[in-house]
């Protein structure tokens, strides 16, 4: 039997998600993000780098997230990222969201409400 595995298509609209998530637990730093992700989904999801920082960049141009220096690590300083009160209200129109997007798709493959 082939082992099944989520492509990274149906992953793409919930990075955002993923990322606001793990900073609902506390400000943090890209490497220490990508880590709680994958021990999050149980290693079934690394998230690469090019679309962690491209998702940085995209949650601070929209004010959800805040980036500020943190310690320095191996001789460059860390950019940690905080969750703005506008990024919690984001994280939780975006679980929304998915809760509405697995009733829709549900019903295309014949699961009960």
């Amino acid at each position: 039997m082939n082992e099944v595995s989520i492509s990274s298509d149906v992953l793409r609209g919930y990075v955002d998600l993923m990322i606001l998530r793990v900073l609902s637990e506390g400000d943090s730093y890209g490497y220490a993000i990508s880590k709680r992700i994958t021990e999050l989904s149980e290693g079934g999801y690394t998230m690469k780098e090019t679309t962690l920082y491209s998702a940085f960049s995209r949650l601070e141009k929209g004010g959800y997230v805040h980036p500020y220096p943190g310690e320095y690590s191996g001789g460059r300083k860390r950019t940690y990222y905080k969750l703005t009160e506008m990024g919690k209200a984001y994280f939780q129109e975006k679980c929304m969201e998915w809760e509405l997007t697995k009733g829709l798709i549900g019903k295309f493959i014949g699961e009960a409400n």
